[in-house]
């Protein structure tokens, strides 16, 4: 008996491996990630809107449908690529400068129009508005929107399909229900994005700034379509 307890005893005791639950966001890294992006993104948005402007004052050509396309996924790619070099920002400010560049003769459009300047006051009261309700629901409440990062992707590639069909086609109605399609998706994909960052998804501020700015034009793009533009003959 005494042998056998000093076999037993001599057998090595490994501890069973302890499973570690993932541990929580941190919260310090969440409000620094919180306010770059804000901080980044309000430069953004005031770069933006300074460009649409003076393309609308020195009344500049739109850029046409494939030059929009190719900087503007090209630029994304480029952010893509640099998010954690120090080139970063310049590419987000080009890409944002584009942006804005391109908004300024769809301005121009909208002041045409009768009531075109009510138009354009309607279409960015709403976005702002929009952004800061949904922005801070999840600020507030904290929920977990990432479940529809498949659905607003997949949303988004059709949208860009019908809209290419839209225009190939002059198919206003189609134009309109793919600006009513955007318009839906780009508020999902405000609380998709804020998401992330309030949950700890997304710690790159440079990439959730970005997500956010087109997010928010988007939305504006397409209010403006729904509220004004969309009606147009021209």
């Amino acid at each position: 008996m005494s042998q056998s307890s000093s076999n037993l005893s001599d057998i090595p005791r490994h501890p069973l491996p302890v499973v570690v639950a993932p541990t929580s966001s941190n919260p310090e890294q969440v409000k620094r990630v919180l306010r770059n992006t804000y901080a980044l993104l309000a430069m953004t948005l005031l770069f933006s809107a300074g460009v649409a402007v003076t393309a609308l004052t020195l009344q500049l050509p739109a850029p046409g449908l494939v030059v929009t396309l190719v900087g503007y996924f090209g630029l994304l790619y480029a952010i893509h690529k640099l998010q954690n070099n120090g080139w970063a920002l310049p590419a987000v400010f080009a890409l944002t400068g584009f942006m804005g560049y391109t908004l300024g003769p769809l301005l121009t459009h909208a002041l045409a129009l009768p009531g075109g300047a009510q138009t354009i006051t309607l279409a960015l009261g709403a976005t702002g508005a929009t952004f800061l309700a949904l922005s801070s629901y999840v600020l507030v409440t904290r929920r977990d929107f990432s479940f529809m990062g498949g659905f607003l992707f997949v949303g988004m590639v059709i949208a860009l399909l019908a809209g290419l069909a839209a225009v190939f086609f002059e198919m206003p109605a189609l134009g309109l229900a793919v600006s009513a399609m955007v318009a839906l998706l780009s508020a999902g994909l405000i609380l998709f994005e804020t998401s992330r960052i309030v949950n700890g998804g997304e710690t790159n501020y440079v990439m959730a700034t970005v997500g956010l700015y087109v997010s928010v034009f988007n939305l504006f793009t397409s209010l403006l379509s729904l509220f004004g533009l969309g009606g147009s003959n021209d």
